[in-house]
Protein backbone atom coordinates (compact mmCIF):
# COMPACT_ATOMS: atom_id res chain seq x y z
CA UNK A 1 0.00 0.00 0.00
CA UNK A 2 1.50 3.25 -1.14
CA UNK A 3 0.29 6.75 -1.69
CA UNK A 4 1.72 7.93 -4.99
CA UNK A 5 3.23 11.40 -5.20
CA UNK A 6 1.19 14.08 -6.95
CA UNK A 7 4.05 14.55 -9.42
CA UNK A 8 3.87 10.88 -10.42
CA UNK A 9 0.08 10.77 -10.66
CA UNK A 10 -0.04 13.91 -12.85
CA UNK A 11 2.05 12.07 -15.46
CA UNK A 12 -0.67 9.41 -15.89
CA UNK A 13 -4.10 11.07 -15.76
CA UNK A 14 -6.88 8.47 -15.65
CA UNK A 15 -4.35 5.69 -16.29
CA UNK A 16 -3.89 4.41 -12.72
CA UNK A 17 -6.71 2.56 -10.97
CA UNK A 18 -7.23 1.45 -7.40
CA UNK A 19 -9.64 -0.95 -5.74
CA UNK A 20 -10.99 0.24 -2.39
CA UNK A 21 -12.72 -2.14 0.06
CA UNK A 22 -15.72 0.10 0.80
CA UNK A 23 -18.35 2.17 -0.95
CA UNK A 24 -16.59 5.46 -1.50
CA UNK A 25 -16.79 8.20 -0.47
CA UNK A 26 -17.63 6.58 2.86
CA UNK A 27 -14.77 4.92 4.74
CA UNK A 28 -12.07 6.22 2.44
CA UNK A 29 -9.08 8.50 2.60
CA UNK A 30 -5.94 8.40 4.72
CA UNK A 31 -5.94 5.53 7.21
CA UNK A 32 -8.79 3.60 5.59
CA UNK A 33 -7.17 0.47 4.25
CA UNK A 34 -7.05 -3.22 5.09
CA UNK A 35 -9.04 -4.67 7.96
CA UNK A 36 -9.70 -1.32 9.63
CA UNK A 37 -12.09 -0.38 6.80
CA UNK A 38 -14.32 -3.37 7.53
CA UNK A 39 -14.12 -2.77 11.28
CA UNK A 40 -15.22 0.85 10.83
CA UNK A 41 -18.07 -0.12 8.49
CA UNK A 42 -19.41 -2.54 11.10
CA UNK A 43 -18.92 -0.08 13.98
CA UNK A 44 -20.96 2.48 12.05
CA UNK A 45 -23.88 0.06 11.79
CA UNK A 46 -23.97 0.10 8.00
CA UNK A 47 -26.45 -2.23 6.30
CA UNK A 48 -24.27 -2.69 3.21
CA UNK A 49 -20.70 -2.34 2.09
CA UNK A 50 -18.83 -3.30 -1.05
CA UNK A 51 -15.93 -2.25 -3.19
CA UNK A 52 -15.11 0.72 -5.34
CA UNK A 53 -12.75 0.80 -8.29
CA UNK A 54 -11.64 4.33 -9.09
CA UNK A 55 -9.03 6.33 -10.91
CA UNK A 56 -6.11 7.48 -8.79
CA UNK A 57 -5.71 11.24 -8.61
CA UNK A 58 -3.57 13.49 -6.44
CA UNK A 59 -5.70 12.89 -3.34
CA UNK A 60 -6.21 9.73 -1.29
CA UNK A 61 -9.30 7.85 -2.50
CA UNK A 62 -10.63 10.98 -4.23
CA UNK A 63 -10.44 9.91 -7.88
CA UNK A 64 -13.39 9.46 -10.20
CA UNK A 65 -15.36 6.31 -9.45
CA UNK A 66 -15.43 3.76 -12.27
CA UNK A 67 -17.66 1.13 -10.67
CA UNK A 68 -19.02 0.06 -7.30
CA UNK A 69 -20.72 -3.12 -6.20
CA UNK A 70 -22.50 -3.79 -2.93
CA UNK A 71 -22.85 -6.63 -0.45
CA UNK A 72 -25.39 -6.93 2.34
CA UNK A 73 -24.10 -6.89 5.88
CA UNK A 74 -25.66 -9.67 7.92
CA UNK A 75 -26.49 -9.25 11.64
CA UNK A 76 -23.68 -11.60 12.71
CA UNK A 77 -21.09 -10.15 10.29
CA UNK A 78 -17.47 -9.97 11.42
CA UNK A 79 -14.67 -7.92 9.89
CA UNK A 80 -13.22 -11.17 8.53
CA UNK A 81 -16.47 -12.36 6.92
CA UNK A 82 -17.11 -8.91 5.46
CA UNK A 83 -13.57 -8.82 4.09
CA UNK A 84 -14.20 -12.16 2.34
CA UNK A 85 -17.40 -10.90 0.73
CA UNK A 86 -15.77 -7.69 -0.44
CA UNK A 87 -12.69 -9.47 -1.79
CA UNK A 88 -14.94 -11.78 -3.82
CA UNK A 89 -16.39 -8.69 -5.49
CA UNK A 90 -12.94 -7.20 -6.03
CA UNK A 91 -11.73 -10.35 -7.79
CA UNK A 92 -14.74 -10.20 -10.11
CA UNK A 93 -14.74 -6.47 -10.86
CA UNK A 94 -11.03 -5.67 -11.18
CA UNK A 95 -10.46 -7.84 -14.30
CA UNK A 96 -13.66 -6.44 -15.83
CA UNK A 97 -12.46 -2.86 -15.37
CA UNK A 98 -9.05 -3.70 -16.82
CA UNK A 99 -10.79 -5.26 -19.83
CA UNK A 100 -13.00 -2.17 -20.26
CA UNK A 101 -9.96 0.10 -20.17
CA UNK A 102 -8.06 -2.11 -22.64
CA UNK A 103 -11.07 -1.92 -24.97
CA UNK A 104 -10.99 1.88 -24.77
CA UNK A 105 -14.16 2.41 -22.77
CA UNK A 106 -14.45 5.98 -21.48
CA UNK A 107 -15.57 6.87 -17.98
Amino acid sequence: MRILSPEFVRQFPQKIINVHPALMPKFSGPGFFGANVHEEVLKAGEKESGCTIHFVDEGVDTGKIIVQEKVTIEPNETPESLKEKVQTLEKKLYPEVIRWLAEGKKF
